[in-house]
């Protein structure tokens, strides 16, 4: 099942640190067969004020997640975006393509009991 890292950042510095962390994110991707879903953009905002910047990132499944996030490259380059920025940053499991909204009614059923 696809894993999802999620950063929600905010007070984003441009400089030299991020332009670093930036040129050299991709790299620490690729052998976790991890790629961009959603970064930054242009946003349409239909509820609420949303002014931080959201990050997605896919990788196969939970074990790639944890890999690339804990792998000595990304690691090597972390610093920089956390001198750069604040925020959360997560990993969250996709749902099949089956999935329906009354599905999480069941496991909320389940968990109660």
């Amino acid at each position: 099942m696809t894993t999802y890292a999620v950063a929600h950042l905010r007070n984003v510095r441009m400089g030299p640190e991020i332009i670093d962390y930036l040129q050299s994110i991709d790299g620490t991707l690729a052998p976790f067969n991890g790629c961009f879903i959603i970064h930054g953009g242009e946003k349409q905002e239909l509820e609420g004020a949303f002014t931080d910047d959201l990050i997605v990132l896919a990788f196969p499944d939970r074990h790639s997640a944890n890999a690339w996030y804990r792998s000595d490259p990304y690691q090597a380059i972390l610093p920089k975006r956390c001198a750069s920025s604040e925020g959360e940053v997560f990993l969250i499991d996709g749902v099949d393509e089956d999935h329906r909204a009354t599905d999480i009614l069941a496991r909320e059923m389940a968990t109660d009991s």
